[in-house]
Formats: C-alpha cells, structure tokens, sequence
C-alpha cells in the first residue's frame, strides 16, 4: 500500500493534534493537514474543570504545544475551520467556509459536546463546560458578587467527573454550590464506594451540598435562570447553573459521507471506519476485547493511545495491529488524586491492597470471579505501576477480602 499524498485530520483536540504529530514522527512527508472547529490551537481539556477554571492556570498554559512545533513538523493547523462534509468518492473534506481540502485519508476526532437541558437556549446564567470559552465564561460568571459581597449560587446538574470537578473549583471560588445526581453519591461506580465515600466527605468538609435527584429543568425569569427544578419538583434557587449531564457526539457533518454512525463513529479494531477513513478519540466507537461491546471512551489517555495507534495503522498497510487501550483516567477531588484502570462497575468483589480509607490513601482492586478487572489508587500515585499491570493481564486474586 502507497502513503497517501494528502491526509486531513478534522478535530483539533488531544487526539487530533497526537494522530498529525505521529504521522510526521513516523515518517509521513505528504500534505497533512489539522483542522479545528475552535478558534483556539490545540490545547488539553482536562484542566479546564480544575485549574482554568479555578484560576490558577491562564490560557496558555494549557496549549499542547507551540506553534514553532506544527511549523518544524509541517503541520498545517487551521483553528476556527470546522468541517460540514465528507466527500470520500471526492477525496475531500468541505469546509464551513467554503473551502475545500484534498484528502486520500482522513482522521475524524470530531470529539463530542455537551448535552443540554430543553428550554435553555438562550437562558444567561445557565453554562456547559467543553471548551475553554466555556470555562472562562463559567469563571467570570461565578467571580461575580451580590450587592452584600456574598458569592453566586451554583447548582451543578450532573455528578460525574466534570460536575464534581467543577464543582469543587467553584466552591473554592466562593460560590455557593450544590450538586445535583442520580447515584447515592457522587462517582460511585466509577471510582468505587471506599473512595467514593472520602469524594463525598471532601465536599462536605468544604460546604458542597450534594442532592440527590434529577435536574428537569430550569426556571428563569425575564431571561436569565433563577433556579432549576428537579423532577420530584423541588425547587433549588441559583445565580449560575452548570449542565454536566452527559455528551452527543460530533458527527453530524458526516451525513451522506458513507461512514458507519452509531453511537459515534463505527470503528474496526484497527481504527478504520472505511477504507481511507478512520477515527481516534471521544468520536470514535471500537470493540472492546476485554467484553465484546462496542464502545466509546471519554477519557484523555484514550484519546491519545488510540491516536498514536490510529496513525501508525494508518501507515502501516497490511502491517497494520489491532489496539485496546486500558481504560484508565484519573480525577482531582480537593486534596484526593483518584486514579482507576478498567472498570469499577459490574464486578463483584473488592479487595483492599494497602493503606485505607480512614488513611485517604489506599490501593483496591475489584474482581469479577477473583479475576482482577479493575483497581483505583487513592493518593498513591507510586502504586500505580503494579494496579495496571494487574488489571491488563487480568490477574487472579488471591488474597483475602477486606474492607478498605
């Protein structure tokens, strides 16, 4: 198989800007082109629900890398071009400005945005955190001050990663913050309920409310929110409102293209969606070895495994591997770095490996029939090695059970 001559990635995030960087490192000379629906260059979205948004970090700190990098690498990098079309038979991908860019294969790390509540088009006061004019709006909304100097009134719909993550940030903000979810607590089958329960002490210790509920809606008066309402119809009062309750994936632009859509972009394992075309990424839906299913993973490490993976394949012709990264991805909660590999739910034991919880720092791993398929560390980043090992050849546990 020849190299392409032209190759164009659409999406400009983590998997993006890793899949343009790899194909030059692994020897691509052709035209190659990294094009991105954001005005912004490439830059790392995990801090944008923590340090930007807390305002420890300023904008450029979280860039990628610098434009001297593209420039040396001869990437063609064009921010605030999103894609509106696909022409496989055409070899071309059109452009929202009318432009159009040749390409024998194309990238797609569309990525994902967020969902929203119904009504809420429009609303001031009522925010998403993606991208970061989304964090900077967020920050500069909950600086704000009533006339009495006191902080602005923050209700968080969703009690995932981002949710709580925000959440924190803005607590630390001086707003006031209460945090909406449907699990007993917040991150309970993602992190698992030891370190679940010291995520949910921290919020308490810092004056985080937490609700647990659904978010239906939210009120407003004269444009701007006053509140939302759950669905059990309790009324919750707030200046600000963050909807944290999921994502959509990007592909819309891809209708008529002949690329296979389901749940995001419909992947081999290789990372091929067609010939010529391929996905890395929150975009792209591959099947898990591990279980069977196809699936989509949300997660930084991901994103920049399966670009990596995707470029060389790219390349590779019949050379070509199968990949499955772990899943893994961490969290900071306050003064918790909570780190996971495989997965929390659906196993059915847990085991302590050291340290606990009345500690807050400690190793676990969850079991399904003593075979380890996930593990999380709790302030214990030098642990981490052996966790993942654990979980990637998918040990038998043989030590006792013990609460954490």
């Amino acid at each position: 198989m020849s190299s392409p001559d032209a190759i164009v990635v659409v999406g400009a995030g983590a998997a993006g800007a890793t899949t343009a960087e790899t194909l030059r490192r692994q020897g691509y000379e052709g035209r190659l082109t990294l094009v991105g629906a954001e005005p912004h260059p490439p830059y790392d979205r995990p801090p944008l629900s923590k340090q930007i948004l807390s305002g420890r970090w300023e904008p450029d700190r979280i860039r990628l890398r610098g434009p001297e990098v593209y420039d040396r690498l001869g990437i063609d990098v064009r921010p605030g071009t999103a894609a509106c079309r696909l022409d496989p038979a055409g070899r071309a991908v059109e452009l929202a400005d009318g432009g159009r860019l040749r390409a024998d294969a194309v990238v797609i790390a569309t990525g994902v945005r967020p969902l929203t509540l119904p009504g809420t088009e429009g609303v001031s006061g009522v925010h998403v955190l993606r991208t970061l004019d989304d964090a900077l709006a967020l920050r500069d909304a909950l600086a704000l001050r009533d006339a009495l100097g006191e902080g602005r009134r923050l209700v968080v719909a969703g009690a995932g990663l981002l949710g709580t993550e925000a959440a924190v940030a803005a607590r630390g903000l001086g707003a006031d913050v209460t945090l909406v979810g449907t699990a007993p607590v917040p991150l309970l089958d993602l992190v698992g309920p030891q370190a679940a329960g010291l995520v949910a002490a921290v919020h308490r210790d810092l004056g985080l409310r937490f609700r647990r509920g659904r978010v239906r809606g939210v009120v407003g008066r004269g444009g701007a929110a006053t509140g939302v309402l759950l669905a059990d119809g309790t009324h919750l009062p707030a200046d600000v409102v963050l909807v944290a309750i999921g994502s959509l994936t990007n592909t819309e632009w891809l209708a008529g293209s002949g690329v296979p859509v389901g749940d995001g972009v419909v992947c081999d394992g290789l990372g091929a969606a067609r010939p010529g075309v391929w996905a890395a990424g929150d975009v792209a839906g591959r099947p898990d070895p591990r279980t069977g299913r196809r699936r989509r993973w949300e997660h930084r490490t991901q994103a920049t495994e399966q670009a990596v993976a995707v470029a060389r394949n790219l390349l590779a012709g019949a050379g070509a591997r199968p990949v499955a990264p772990l899943p893994y991805f961490w969290t900071d909660q306050h003064d918790l770095k909570i780190q996971v590999f495989g997965e929390i739910a659906g196993t059915d034991s847990c085991h302590l490996v050291e340290g606990s919880a009345a500690e807050r720092r400690f190793t676990a791993v969850y079991c399904v029939e003593d075979r380890v398929r996930g593990a999380v560390a709790v302030n214990l980043p030098r642990s981490v090695p052996r966790l993942r090992s654990l979980v990637e050849t998918g040990a038998v546990w043989t030590g006792q059970p013990t609460q954490a």
